[in-house]
C-alpha cells in the first residue's frame, strides 16, 4: 500500500482545517504534514487524536516550512485570504500571488518531485505564478502542477443531479476552461448519465455553476467564502492524485494545467492521473455550439489572467 507524505500549506485556515480532517481519513497517507503561519500546533494536536493511519505533524512559520515539505509526495496549497462580499477572485491577487510564489519556491527546494495542487485563488493566475517560480528553480515539470478546479465539477454534479432527480454521487459533468466566472465551462452536453436540457435551462445552469462561489460568499454575509465544499473538492482531487501514485488505473479528474489545446497556455480539461502525475491530457472532446461559444468568450480572460501571473514573477 502507498505510504504517502502529504503536506497542506495553509492548514489552519477555513479550507485547510476541513481539508486536513478529510485527508486524515485516507489509508494511502502515512504522514500528514500541516503548515501555516498561525495555530498549526493546535490543529495538528487535535487531528493527531483521530485513530486513522496518518501520523500528523504541525509546522509553524517560515522557519519550519522546509521541514514541513521535505519528502512530500503531494503538496496542497489552500493558503491565502478568502473572498469577501463584493470581491472577485482577481481582487485576491495582490495578497495571494506573493504567498503562492513563496510557498512554491519552498516546494522547489524541499520536494522538487512532489505533485502540487494549488487551491489559492485566483487559480487562473496562481498556476502560471507557480510554473514560473518552478522554471526559475529548474524543477518545473508540467505533469506535476495542477490548479484544483474540482469544486466546479462537484457543483455541476450537484446542480445537474438536483435538476434531473439523479444521484449526485454517480453524476459526472466535465468542467473545462478556468476557475473564475465566464472561464468556468460546464459541458452539459456530456453529462453522465446522459441527460438533456432546453436552451434556457442550459443557460441558467451554466450561469449558476459559474457564479456558485459568489452564491456562498453572499449567503455567508461577510463570514467567509466556500470553504467546506472547497475542502471536500480538494480532498477528492488529492485522493485521485494518491490513487494515481498508487498505480490505480483509469483515474481521471478535471484540472487546470499547462496546455496547447487552445490559445490559452493553461486550460482545464479532464486529465488521466498516474504514478508521475499527469499521464495524458484527455482534451476538450466534442463540444456543442453553445459550449464552443463559451470557450471563445473565456480565452481572452484566461490569457489576461495567465499573463498577469507570469509577469508577477518575471518582472
Amino acid at each position: 500500500m502507498l505510504k504517502a507524505k502529504v503536506a497542506v500549506l495553509g492548514a489552519s485556515g477555513g479550507i485547510g482545517q476541513p481539508l486536513s480532517l478529510l485527508l486524515k481519513r485516507s489509508k494511502l497517507i502515512s504522514h500528514l504534514s500541516l503548515y501555516d503561519v498561525a495555530n498549526t500546533p493546535g490543529v495538528a494536536a487535535d487531528l493527531s487524536h483521530i485513530n486513522s493511519r496518518a501520523k500528523v505533524t504541525g509546522h509553524l512559520g517560515p522557519e519550519q516550512l522546509g521541514e514541513a515539505l521535505q519528502g512530500s509526495d503531494v503538496v496542497l496549497i489552500p493558503a491565502g485570504v478568502p473572498r469577501k462580499p463584493g470581491m472577485t477572485r482577481d481582487d485576491l491577487f495582490n495578497t495571494n500571488a506573493s504567498i503562492v510564489r513563496d510557498l512554491v519556491a519552498a516546494c522547489a527546494q524541499n520536494c522538487p518531485k512532489a505533485l502540487i495542487g494549488v487551491i489559492s485563488n485566483p487559480v487562473n493566475s496562481t498556476i502560471p505564478i507557480a510554473a514560473e517560480v518552478l522554471k526559475k528553480a529548474g524543477t518545473y515539470d508540467p505533469a506535476r502542477l495542477f490548479g484544483v478546479t474540482t469544486l466546479d465539477v462537484v457543483r455541476a454534479n450537484t446542480f445537474v443531479a438536483e435538476a434531473k432527480g439523479l444521484d449526485p454521487v454517480t453524476t459526472n459533468v466535465p468542467v473545462i476552461g478556468g476557475h473564475a466566472g465566464i472561464t468556468i465551462i460546464p459541458l452539459l452536453s456530456r453529462v453522465t448519465p446522459s441527460v438533456s436540457f432546453d436552451k434556457d435551462h442550459i443557460d441558467a445552469l451554466t450561469k449558476r455553476i459559474q457564479d456558485a462561489g459568489t452564491e456562498v460568499v453572499k449567503a455567508k454575509a461577510g463570514a467567509g467564502s466556500a470553504t467546506l465544499s472547497m475542502a471536500f473538492a480538494a480532498a477528492r482531487f488529492a485522493f485521485s492524485l494518491l490513487d494515481g501514485l498508487a498505480g490505480k488505473p483509469d483515474v481521471v479528474e478535471c484540472a487546470y494545467v499547462q496546455s496547447d489545446l487552445t490559445d490559452a497556455s493553461y486550460f482545464a480539461t479532464p486529465v488521466h492521473l498516474g504514478k508521475n502525475g499527469l499521464v495524458k491530457n484527455l482534451g476538450l472532446g466534442q463540444l456543442s455550439a453553445y459550449e464552443e461559444d463559451l470557450v471563445k468568450a473565456a480565452i481572452p480572460e484566461l490569457k489576461a489572467s495567465i499573463k498577469k501571473g507570469q509577469e508577477f514573477v518575471t518582472k
